[in-house]
């Protein structure tokens, strides 16, 4: 029985050694900093895999799709620099969007509301990704689709209808 405590305490005592060695080398310190976007991607995954193996209500759907799209947006911007959140912020409201929008498909009672609000906050993150792609050369998109739809009304739909 001595030799058993003695084997767990010199276990203990390495594995303590060790975890100390590899803090004060930086390793803990990397890991943290460059893959902390799983501990947001993770949870994402395994709600989706507790769905789809029975465990979990069509609701948990929901944080399934954000948690996922939140942490593919943090891995994103983790990996490529963190400037890159200025044109990519629209993602929060995608990911909102992505769960609700696997919920109302999955969920049999088809819940009332939140087909068309999950359809109406992904359209909006839709037109805001393209606004903040497009943030200095949207005035030009703006200025052609006013040109197109004056084009438009004064010489394609109005001679259907024009009695000169």
């Amino acid at each position: 029985m001595r030799m058993r405590n003695e084997k767990a305490i010199g276990i203990f005592i390495f594995v303590a050694g060790l975890i100390i060695l590899l803090g004060k080398l930086g390793v803990f310190g990397f890991i943290g900093r460059h893959f902390w976007p799983l501990l947001i991607l993770l949870p994402g995954i395994a709600l989706h895999a507790l769905y789809y193996a029975r465990l979990t209500p069509s609701w948990s759907l929901v944080p399934a799709g954000t948690l996922t799209v939140y942490g593919l947006l943090f891995g994103i911007t983790n990996t490529w620099g963190s400037g890159l959140m200025s044109n990519l912020w629209p993602a929060f409201l995608l990911g909102i969007a992505i769960g609700l929008l696997e919920y109302a498909l999955a969920d049999h009672r088809r819940p009332a509301m939140v087909l068309p609000v999950a359809l109406g906050v992904g359209i909006l993150s839709i037109i805001l990704f393209g606004f903040t792609l497009l943030h200095n050369g949207i005035i030009y998109v703006l200025a052609v689709l006013l040109i197109v739809g004056g084009m438009w009304l004064l010489f394609g739909r109005g001679r259907q209808g024009r009695g000169w």
